[in-house]
């Protein structure tokens, strides 16, 4: 009995890995494919999310009204919606709103400038520096679990009652979010990667900013986002000890003073400004991913 074989067509043979032809895809490509929306998906339309991110405040804010009008709550423990908004248009009529608003947006955007920059400096120090590393990191560490009041009267000590205090406690905030990720992620960009951008002459500063901030970006992003967050806490709990101005100060003037409705209105505003400055920086985002093409939305 004879066997007979048949090679398979020339077609039909495999294709050799890193095959450049079209549909192929290399399995070592450094680009990451994003899964787009589902065609007719109604998540594909930039109106339809906006839609859909507004359900769960307008669901809250009505959940706010029935809580307050059905005798689940008095007035004094939780204000009717229009009676915030009443009281928002009295701080608006004598420019005190204004005056709040600006102040604490000042001194959130300075503080986060400053601290995003040391926080930048300090962490690129150490997470490329093993010695930097091994005398930093412990003292960075121990630091960054101090709560954010435990600041306050040493600040105020040292520095005295004004901006400088606020913006310097703020600044903390900022710092620590922004220096954890970036120490972090700069440890993990691939050797390979510099050590070619070193053939081609890079080196020190022009290295970093060239090779090694673009490949941890994603990382950066998500560190500003925090560092964003953390400076708006840090805001409040500046304002709340040694101020005249601001939302925080806000805060506990309608505390002592039982307007629970400004002390709405100054946690609103808060949640407001987060989200608009958050959205800001996402305009930094898109940036920095048309410049450099490896930011993940998140």
């Amino acid at each position: 009995m004879s066997v007979t074989t048949t090679s398979a067509p020339a077609s039909e043979a495999p294709e050799p890995a890193g095959s450049d032809r079209p549909g192929s895809q290399r399995p070592d490509s450094q680009h990451s494919v994003r899964t787009p929306a589902p065609r007719g998906s109604i998540l594909r339309s930039p109106w339809a999310r906006v839609g859909l991110g507004l359900l769960l405040p307008v669901a809250l804010l009505a959940l706010w009204q029935l809580l307050s009008t059905n005798g689940t709550f008095s007035p004094v423990q939780l204000p009717r919606p229009l009676a915030v908004l009443q009281a928002g248009g009295e701080l608006l009529a004598d420019g005190a709103l204004w005056t709040h608003i600006g102040i604490s947006t000042q001194r959130v955007v300075v503080g986060f400038v400053i601290g995003s920059l040391l926080g930048l400096a300090v962490g690129a120090l150490i997470g490329l520096s093993p010695w930097a590393s091994a005398l930093g990191s412990p003292l960075i560490g121990a630091l960054r679990a101090v709560p954010s009041l435990a600041w306050v009267p040493l600040l105020l000590l040292w520095i005295g009652i004004g901006e400088n205090s606020k913006v310097t406690l703020v600044a903390i905030g900022a710092f620590f979010p922004v220096f954890t990720t970036v120490s972090a992620a700069l440890r993990e960009v691939d050797r390979h990667l510099v050590e070619a951008a070193r053939s081609f002459g890079f080196s020190g500063l022009r290295l970093l900013l060239t090779v090694q901030l673009p490949a941890v970006m994603p990382s950066v992003i998500s560190g500003l986002r925090l560092a964003l967050a953390q400076a708006w806490l840090f805001l409040v709990a500046a304002e709340l000890l040694g101020s005249s101005m601001g939302l925080g100060f806000l805060l506990t003037d309608s505390q002592n003073n039982g307007r629970t409705d400004r002390l709405l209105l100054a946690i609103v505003l808060l949640a407001i400004l987060g989200k608009l400055t958050d959205a800001l920086l996402g305009l930094f985002e898109r940036w920095a991913q048309a410049r450099w093409g490896a930011v993940r939305r998140t």
